[in-house]
């Protein structure tokens, strides 16, 4: 079977990001109809974000030793396929511990691979026209939340099996769509040596704007870490009812499609990857000063949609970015690390997000605008346009 390059890639993530949507709002829902205590639905949570961390970047670079990243991709979905199903057999703490974390390890390199896979494949024409990877990335966000809305129409509270099997089946059509996936244009040998592995490695550190890259997007993705964490708590203990909560945050998700798929390519060619990633930041000092200043909804309502922009936007400039920065035989290896960046400060800011609300309430919100001032000068002079970028490279 043979489609387009584009609509390969938009099959892919609207089958891999629609298993998230259907899924990962309920996997601690799930955890709780199989008798697990409050605590033990936390450490299952913070364990399979600890391996997802880890594994996404060792899987990133055995895939680029392979040189092979859609049988790798494939072999991720099917296992985590494997893993969901088991997770109905699974029975006791320990054992849905372990199966949570074989699952936790499949998906992890999954998004990075992906992105290696389309941001190599640069826009691509279709019907002669350029094909942008924000409109790839917008297709996904808008499955994720078709995937969450479909899904809390065929559960309850008592019984979510569904979630397992949908989230299955998705996984397997995502394992379908790799097949489609276009082979990379560039030949390459079969592998790699190891010695050359960790040489191309060290010189993919060596480049001072990824290094930087991945400093900018760790502290404005980072600084989602308290809104994600306590928003929601903050919104309703001032007395905003369930229904507006619910708004507000579809507003935020909503900008993210909106960006992706119209807005960002727009400001990305007008004011290219530098420019994209400073208004980033801007926008999330704008954002988190309302959030820790009032819990006006009118205020809230204004500032929601910024997610586009501190979220979408910079993540748009990243790809850009790397697109010119990275050498194609380490685009897997260079994504897991952009994700583990940012997963590891996001990690670790959520870790103390408790300790800083008890303490300082909607002063800890306004610590995540300071994340996005110090973002700031480092998007204007670390980062750089496509057309310079890659003379600038090593």
């Amino acid at each position: 079977m043979r489609v387009s390059g584009p609509l390969a890639y938009i099959a892919l993530y609207a089958t891999l990001y629609a298993a998230f949507g259907v899924a990962s709002p309920f996997w601690p829902k799930y955890f709780e109809t199989r008798s697990l205590t409050p605590e033990q639905i936390g450490l299952i949570l913070a364990a399979a974000l600890l391996v997802r961390l880890v594994a996404g970047p060792l899987v990133g670079m055995f895939a680029d030793f392979l040189q092979s990243l859609r049988l790798v991709l494939a072999f991720c979905t099917v296992l985590a396929a494997a893993a969901a199903v088991a997770l109905l057999r699974a029975d006791g703490f320990w054992l849905l511990l372990l199966v949570a974390l074989v699952q936790a390890a499949a998906l992890a390199p999954t998004t990075s691979i992906a992105d290696a896979l389309s941001v190599n494949a640069a826009r691509p024409q279709m019907a002669g026209r350029p094909f942008e990877y924000g409109w790839i990335r917008g297709a996904a966000s808008a499955a994720f939340v078709c995937g969450t809305l479909i899904i809390g129409q065929l559960i309850t509270s008592s019984d979510l099996t569904r979630v397992i099997w949908l989230n299955a089946a998705l996984l397997i059509a995502a394992t379908g769509a790799t097949v489609l996936v276009p082979r990379a244009s560039t030949p390459t040998a079969p592998h790699i040596s190891a010695s050359k592995l960790a040489r191309e490695i060290r010189g993919l550190l060596g480049i001072a704007r990824f290094r930087i890259l991945i400093l900018v997007s760790a502290l404005i993705y980072g600084s989602h870490a308290m809104h994600d964490a306590f928003a929601v708590i903050r919104w309703s203990n001032a007395g905003i009812d369930t229904s507006v909560i619910s708004v507000l945050w579809s507003e935020a998700v909503a900008s993210e499609v909106i960006v992706f798929f119209l807005v960002g390519p727009a400001l990305l060619n007008r004011f290219g990857a530098r420019g994209a990633a400073v208004l980033a930041a801007a926008a999330g000092i704008i954002r988190w000063s309302v959030a820790g200043t009032t819990t006006s909804v009118v205020a809230l309502a204004v500032v929601q949609p910024l997610h586009g922009l501190t979220f979408a936007l910079l993540h748009l400039a990243c790809m850009r970015m790397m697109a010119v920065l990275i050498p194609t035989r380490m685009a897997a290896t260079a994504q897991a690390a952009y994700a583990f960046g940012s997963g590891a400060v996001t990690a670790a800011l959520t870790l103390f997000s408790g300790f800083f609300y008890a303490n300082y309430g909607g002063g800890a919100f306004v610590a995540m605008a300071v994340l996005c001032a110090l973002a700031l000068p480092l998007a204007w002079f670390g980062f750089t346009d496509a057309q310079d970028a890659s003379a600038r490279a090593r």
